[in-house]
């Protein structure tokens, strides 16, 4: 069973994660994050007592270190899940894996692998999930709480809970089946954006491109394919949709 390590406060779950280094399926939560860290090295803002952030320690058996996305699929599909059966319909996963309601950030993962030889020694899947805020006062652009969505206010103990067992549960359960064709089939299903042209930002070639959503590979590569039909390859931080 999950182990949930309740703080009143943290700079960083993830941080606090790191340093205690626990054993697997360990919770590290906190009341108020004071530093959360997002991808691309933002902040994550989530007012004090309304919103769940929490850190989840998965020690993977038999998950390879060049097949480390899969821990990401597995966590952001198990979040969607979770998040259907509260407010329904609308939800997709934003490359890599974030997590939107319509074109609205809902939660945000920040995932981090420690790797040991062809092995992951430790994986930290850092959570922040709107919950109960639905006041943002941060510049991030589309941000969506659960209670904005539904106009219900949420228990958030008990939510944590749920949210925990069902990542968990997805997590031990595709260590057992390792059926990586079924689950990626299901991630690049629930892509936001997954179909059509929109506009990207090339961090690398430094522009503004329409492209669709090709592929993604192994290890989180995202492949897009441009309006001439020329194919670009993209790692995280490389690419950036433009809402």
């Amino acid at each position: 069973m999950p182990e949930i390590i309740m703080l009143d406060e943290a700079a960083s779950t993830n941080t606090e994660a790191a340093l205690r280094d626990p054993a697997h399926a360990t919770v590290i939560a906190c009341r108020r994050q004071t530093a959360g860290r997002g991808q691309r090295g933002n902040t994550w803002e989530a007012a004090p007592g309304e919103n769940l952030t929490f850190s989840l320690v998965l020690r993977p058996q038999a998950i390879e270190a060049c097949r480390q996305f899969e821990i990401s699929e597995v966590v952001s599909l198990a979040i969607v899940d979770v998040l259907r059966r509260h407010i329904g319909e609308g939800l997709a996963i934003k490359w890599p894996n974030d997590i939107y309601w319509h074109d609205k950030k809902i939660c945000g993962i920040l995932i981090e692998n420690a790797v040991c030889g062809g092995g992951i020694e430790r994986s930290i899947a850092g959570i922040g999930i709107n919950v109960n805020q639905v006041e943002f006062l941060s510049d991030a652009p589309n941000p969506v709480s659960m209670r904005a969505i539904t106009r219900t206010e949420y228990p958030l103990d008990a939510l944590l809970d749920e949210f925990v067992n069902e990542i968990v549960g997805a997590f031990d359960a595709y260590e057992k089946a390792l059926d990586f064709e079924s689950l990626h089939a299901l991630y690049c299903a629930a892509l936001w954006r997954g179909e059509g042209l929109w506009p990207w930002h090339d961090a690398v070639a430094g522009e503004d491109i329409e492209a669709e959503i090709v592929s993604v590979g192994p290890m989180g590569h995202l492949t897009l394919r441009l309006v001439d039909g020329t194919e670009r390859a993209y790692a995280f931080k490389e690419v950036a949709a433009i809402l």
